[in-house]
């Protein structure tokens, strides 16, 4: 289907020898890939009703080759699109037909771990869950757990801010990193942060997080590690209407009560994750919350009794705690396989994300409901309750005439109520290209100009990642413009872009 992206410069696309014979002499041979057949593999994200070849790709190894790589790509005036795992869920690392896709799969290493300060230092391939593996021995974990943390890169985590079931109570990637090495776009290398935890500097690295691949190429990441908590225990609530699950959700935050997660799924997304994996959920339910609360023994014990009553006081008709650690992760086995469990019962879907005031839970998902008729397109509900990031799942068939553009319409139709409702457009699958073109009903003309303004500090001829997130870019020179009073400028110790 088509994508507007930026058009395709012919002068790049002619020299396109001469652009991979230099890349060659920077990285080793089999480190650049330009033939069509091999170029298929990275045509797209996991948003995969968009594709596109990129003009070559390029794996290097070294922060050196990334360093010489982006030097040359600034030269040559060449785009660059970063990538990591390629997990992405909004198109954000998408290729450019004029452009180099950077793969950064061969930077997969754990280089430190330290245990004294609580960090741990790695290359942005690194996998989420194997940050955790590196250190659960000691009895550590890394907080953020998206549901594709077995596949996701800890880079792209930091590009798109990642969350994960466990963030409400232990926050999202921002809130767990303490330091990056960043490469820009003309091969300088940057470091912000590192293993102290505070600093009186500009909050360079939280302006890095989640910037989406548009500022400049992670090459390190140091985290943050936690303690394991000493016990853990899930409990299954299961309701007769959403609108039900949702009042129990307010009320388990309003009573002072932060859980280690607090999820909900809807009837569809429930039986397709008990038909995919069997984890004894409950197939008569409309509505499953799993709360999983952690602390010592007695701690847990109690806020057990407390939210075991605030289900019972909320109309639940099931509730269920787990017995040991194992049943605990069965519990939780089905939720973070909603995803493929969900693509077992259909052809294709499209996984929206947005976030939405607690209070509207109800009325958000019963709207939902009602655009599912509308489109006559299924809709399965898996989300992150506890902190209102919904993931709708509108389940289609590409090879079905009209279905994608269904699809897409339903999604943007949900994405403008979360606006509506007093939310946002996304809650950590990034703006991309899936939600570019609703930037607008979120933000005005003028917010999005300051935002460039930023862009354009870091990347003056927008050459890093383009065509994602602004739905209209303008020009440095054109954001630069400032109003001339009597002869001055304002602020003249302000810098300009």
């Amino acid at each position: 289907m088509h994508l507007s992206m930026p058009k395709p410069e012919t002068e790049i696309l002619r020299n396109r020898e001469e652009l991979i014979r230099r890349l060659r002499e920077i990285v080793p041979v089999e480190n650049v890939i330009d033939e069509q057949t091999d170029l298929r593999a990275y045509e797209c994200d996991a948003l995969t009703m968009y594709h596109q070849l990129p003009l070559v790709v390029v794996l290097p190894e070294t922060v050196d080759q990334v360093s010489k790589i982006m030097a040359l790509a600034s030269e040559l005036n060449v785009k660059i699109v970063p990538r990591g795992a390629g997990t992405s869920l909004s198109g954000g690392s998408l290729p450019l037909e004029d452009g180099i896709l950077l793969g950064m799969s061969k930077f997969d290493r754990i280089l430190e771990t330290d245990f004294a300060n609580r960090c741990v230092r790695v290359q942005p391939g690194v996998t989420n869950l194997e940050i955790t593996r590196a250190v659960e021995h000691k009895g550590f974990y890394y907080a953020p757990d998206p549901s594709s943390q077995i596949a996701c890169s800890i880079g792209g985590n930091v590009g798109e801010n990642a969350g994960g079931v466990h963030c409400l109570k232990y926050g999202l990637t921002t809130n767990n990193l303490l330091g990056l090495e960043i490469v820009l776009m003309d091969g300088s290398v940057l470091q912000i942060g590192g293993k102290h935890l505070d600093s009186d500097l500009y909050d360079v690295m939280g302006l890095m997080t989640g910037s989406e691949g548009l500022l400049g190429v992670i090459t390190e990441v140091t985290v943050r590690i936690l303690p394991k908590p000493e016990t853990a225990r899930a409990l299954l609530l299961g309701f007769s209407s959403i609108e039900r699950g949702a009042d129990c959700v307010a009320a388990i935050i309003a009573g002072g009560i932060i859980p280690g997660g607090l999820e909900m799924m809807d009837h569809l997304a429930v039986n397709a994750a008990e038909d995919f994996q069997s984890c004894g959920y409950p197939r008569d339910v409309e509505a499953l919350i799993i709360c999983e609360l952690d602390g010592t023994a007695s701690e847990v014990d109690d806020l057990t009794m407390r939210v075991s009553q605030i289900a019972r006081e909320k109309g639940a008709d099931v509730i269920r705690a787990s017995e040991n650690d194992e049943q605990r992760l069965q519990f939780w086995a089905g939720r973070k396989n909603a995803f493929p469990a969900v693509g077992a019962i259909g052809p294709d879907y499209m996984c929206m994300d947005g976030t939405i005031p607690r209070n509207q839970l109800g009325p958000v998902l019963a709207s939902i409901r009602k655009m599912s008729e509308k489109y006559g397109l299924r809709c399965a509900n898996v989300f992150h309750a506890g902190d209102g990031n919904l993931h709708p799942l509108i389940l289609y068939d590409a090879n079905r005439p009209g279905d994608v553009e269904k699809a897409e319409a339903f999604g943007a139709d949900i994405l403008r109520l979360c606006v509506d409702v007093g939310g946002v457009l996304t809650g950590e699958h990034g703006v991309g290209v899936e939600k570019r073109d609703l930037m607008p009903a979120m933000f005005s003309e003028t917010d999005l100009k300051q935002q460039q303004r930023v862009k354009c500090a870091f990347d003056p001829k927008h050459r890093l990642n383009p065509g994602k997130v602004f739905p209209t870019l303008h020009r440095c020179a054109e954001l630069g413009k400032m109003h001339v009073h009597r002869g001055k400028l304002p602020f003249p110790d302000l810098p300009r872009f």
